[in-house]
C-alpha cells in the first residue's frame, strides 16, 4: 500500500513539474518576444537620435566654416590694409 501512495505522490509530483515546465517555456517564450520588441524601438529611437546628432554636427561645421571665413577675412584685412568687405571678397 505504501509503495502505491509513494508511485502516485511521485506521478503527480511529475504532472505537476510537467505543467509547470509548460508554464515556463510560455513565460520564456513571451519574456523573448518582449525583448526582441523592446529591442527593436531602442534601436530606432537610437538611429533618430543619430540623425539629429548628424544634422547638430553638419549644422555645427558650417557655423564653424563660417566662423572661420570671417576669422581669415578680418586677418587679411588687417594684413593687406583693407576693409573686411574687401578681404572677404578676395
Amino acid at each position: 500500500m505504501r509503495k502505491i501512495a509513494l508511485v502516485a505522490a511521485a506521478s503527480a509530483a511529475a504532472l505537476s513539474l510537467a505543467a509547470c515546465s509548460e508554464a515556463t517555456e510560455d513565460a520564456a517564450g513571451d519574456t523573448a518576444d518582449s525583448v526582441a520588441a523592446d529591442t527593436e524601438a531602442n534601436m530606432e529611437a537610437m538611429e533618430a537620435g543619430a540623425e539629429e546628432a548628424v544634422a547638430d554636427v553638419e549644422a555645427g561645421a558650417e557655423d564653424l566654416a563660417a566662423e572661420a571665413d570671417e576669422a581669415a577675412a578680418a586677418v587679411e584685412a588687417e594684413v593687406e590694409g583693407e576693409t573686411v568687405e574687401e578681404a572677404a571678397a578676395d
